[in-house]
C-alpha cells in the first residue's frame, strides 16, 4: 500500500494499524494535530498528570483515556486504537528501555492510563505556510532532539530535564517563528532557546540524542522547542514498573484540526 502524506488521519491510522507504515510522521496529514504518547499504570497516573500540568511547555495534555484500560481515545478521532495506531512504540520496565514494537496489544493491561501530549509537528505546517523552511521536512528525516540542562518542575515521583527539538533558521526567521508558535501553546508554543546550544547543555549539535542530524547552513542559528520526548526522561528517572511511549518522531495522528489549538 502506498502511503501519501495527504491521506486523511483515519486512512493513515488504518495503514499503521495494518502494518503498512512504520516511519516517522513529520509532515503527514497536514492540518491535523499529532500527539506524543505516554501510558502508565493507574497508580502512577496521578503523579504524571501533575507533572504535565506543572510543565506545560514540554508536556501539554491534548487528551487522556476516559478510564483505566480504555484504549479508544474517542475525543481525538474516529476508531482510534492506541494499541495499534502509532507507527512505533517504546516499552520501558523499571525505567529501562527494553524494546521497540509496532503493536502493544500483547502488553496491554486493564489498569493502563493513556496520555496524549501535544507535538511540535503540529506547528511545523504553520511555519511552512508563512514561508519558513523546516529543515527536517526538506531533508526528509526525523527532527533532531537533544537532552538539555533545563530542569522541569518536580511532581510526586516525576522529575527530570527538558528534551528539545531543533530547527535551524536565520535569526530574522527565528524571531518570526517565535511569533507564529506563540499561538500554539497546546503544541509546545514558542521556542525555549535559540543560539548557543552549549548554554542549555548540548555539547554537540551535530549528534542529536534522538532523531536525525540536519544541515545547519552558514548564517543560521539553531532554534529549540520544548519536546514531547521530555516525559520519557522523567519516566526513566521515576522508574515505574512498566510504561509505554511513542518512539521519537512516530506520533499519534488525530482528527483534531490544528486550527482548534491556535490562540488568536
Amino acid at each position: 500500500m502506498t502511503i501519501e502524506k495527504t491521506m486523511s488521519p483515519y486512512a493513515i491510522r488504518q495503514a499503521i494499524r495494518h502494518g503498512d507504515f512504520t516511519g516517522n510522521t513529520s509532515g503527514m496529514a497536514q492540518g491535523f494535530v499529532q500527539c506524543n504518547l505516554a501510558i502508565l499504570p493507574a497508580d502512577w497516573a496521578g503523579d504524571f498528570l501533575q507533572f504535565c500540568q506543572m510543565n506545560p511547555k514540554p508536556c501539554p495534555i491534548v487528551g487522556m483515556s476516559a478510564k483505566p484500560g480504555d484504549f479508544q481515545l474517542q475525543a481525538l478521532g474516529q476508531d482510534i486504537d492506541i494499541r495499534t495506531d502509532i507507527p512505533k512504540y517504546r516499552v520501558f520496565k523499571d525505567g529501562q528501555y527494553v524494546e521497540e514494537v509496532t503493536d502493544i496489544s500483547a502488553q496491554w493491561r486493564d489498569d493502563f492510563v493513556v496520555f496524549a501530549l501535544g507535538c511540535s509537528f503540529s506547528f511545523e505546517e504553520a511555519l511552512i505556510a508563512d514561508g519558513l523552511e523546516v529543515r527536517n521536512i526538506t531533508e526528509k528525516v526525523n527532527v533532531p532532539m537533544y537532552r538539555t540542562n533545563l530542569a522541569c518542575q518536580t511532581a510526586g515521583r516525576f522529575s527530570g530535564s527538558m528534551v528539545v527539538s531543533m530547527r535551524p533558521m536565520k535569526p530574522a526567521d527565528a524571531i518570526r517563528a517565535i511569533q507564529i508558535c506563540s499561538r500554539f501553546p497546546s503544541v509546545h508554543g514558542a521556542p525555549v532557546h535559540f543560539g548557543s546550544p552549549e548554554q542549555i547543555g548540548i555539547r554537540d549539535i551535530h549528534s542529536p540524542d534522538y532523531g536525525d542530524a540536519v544541515t545547519i547552513k552558514e548564517g543560521e542559528v539553531p532554534v529549540f522547542w520544548a519536546c514531547g520526548v521530555t516525559p520519557q526522561v522523567a519516566l526513566e528517572q521515576a522508574k515505574p514498573p512498566v510504561c509505554i511511549t511513542h518512539s521519537p518522531g512516530h506520533m499519534l495522528i488525530t482528527d483534531l484540526p490544528n486550527s482548534r489549538l491556535a490562540v488568536l
